[in-house]
């Protein structure tokens, strides 16, 4: 791979890479050099790329993978799985602090989640990534892939509707 083809392939793909490593590893700072040591990385290997069917899926699985060793290793054990938070800006002051609360429950809802379902949920409904391309990222059949969606989403929702029935029940 030449250099040109190797930058027009990654600009564009750092960004997804960032926002799975934040979600991974929280801190801005460990996702940026998570970036750049995956960018690192795919440069070196750049010559054996072209026998890799979906770059892309490549690089996010390479970026997931070492995200969850940096958790693992001694150097992360100060850094913990959470929700990253996603501001709107413009809002009034009540909406502001409603949009938190709202992201604060959803935040709690997600640590009680599966591991597995927490990076689904990042992988599929914030990234936007196929089924095929989380299949090859997570290493899932397409069938277990949708259940735990599925479940992932309809646990969320029941954390959600319950913070938000202010203790109101239907009949």
């Amino acid at each position: 791979m030449k250099e040109s083809d190797f930058i027009s392939f990654i600009t564009p793909l750092q960004e997804r890479l960032f926002r799975l490593s934040k979600r991974l590893l929280v801190s801005s700072q460990e996702a940026q050099d998570a970036v750049g040591e995956i960018t690192l990385k795919l440069w070196e290997k750049r010559n054996g790329l072209s026998s890799v069917k979906n770059l892309e899926a490549y690089a996010m699985t390479m970026t997931k993978n070492f995200c969850l060793d940096r958790l693992k290793s001694k150097q992360g054990s100060h850094l913990r799985l959470v929700h990253v938070n996603y501001e709107k800006a413009n809002d009034s002051l009540s909406q502001a602090l409603e949009h938190k609360d709202s992201l604060s429950i959803v935040e709690k809802a997600m640590q009680g989640l599966p591991e597995v379902q927490r990076l689904l949920i990042q992988l599929r409904d914030i990234e936007g990534l196929s089924y095929t391309e989380i299949e090859a990222v997570v290493a899932m059949k397409p069938t277990a892939i949708r259940v735990a969606l599925s479940r992932a989403r309809k646990t969320l929702k029941e954390h959600l509707v319950k913070n938000h029935s202010y203790g109101l029940t239907k009949n």
